[in-house]
């Protein structure tokens, strides 16, 4: 069985797994699958979750923010801010939803500050224009 090897690059952490047999991901075309040997590839995945295979292992799942994702030389490159990775679907899953909820809030926290320093500066330019 011809194999390769995943190498999973975060901000603080690095991880080689050997003997990869199968990886399946998603970008915004859809769903892929990666084998040893595919021919070059550049992809950025989607949020969600990735999942390899090692030999006849059970599959392993990782979650990602999103990622970069480079195959060459029979080697498997992800580059993300963090990825989470287990061979339990159920908790993988809840870490993902666990960590939407997160990004989702911080997104809405930032969008309610941005609205509110746009009001001050409509404000500021009414000031302006009348004195």
């Amino acid at each position: 069985m011809t194999t390769f090897n995943l190498h999973l690059q975060s901000a603080t952490q690095y991880e080689v797994i050997e003997d990869v047999v199968s990886f399946v991901g998603e970008d915004g075309s859809g769903k892929f699958g990666i084998q040893a040997n595919h021919t070059r590839l550049m992809a950025s995945l989607s949020f969600g979750l990735a999942r390899y295979r090692c030999g006849d292992q059970p599959w392993q799942y990782l979650a990602l923010p999103g990622a970069l994702l480079y195959f060459v030389d029979n080697r498997l490159y992800l580059n993300t801010r963090r990825y989470v990775r287990d061979s339990d679907y159920a908790r993988i899953n809840t870490a993902l939803r666990e960590q939407l909820h997160r990004e989702e809030s911080g997104l809405q926290r930032i969008k309610e500050s941005l609205r509110r320093m746009e009001e001050e500066m409509l404000k500021r330019l009414r000031d302006m224009q009348r004195g």
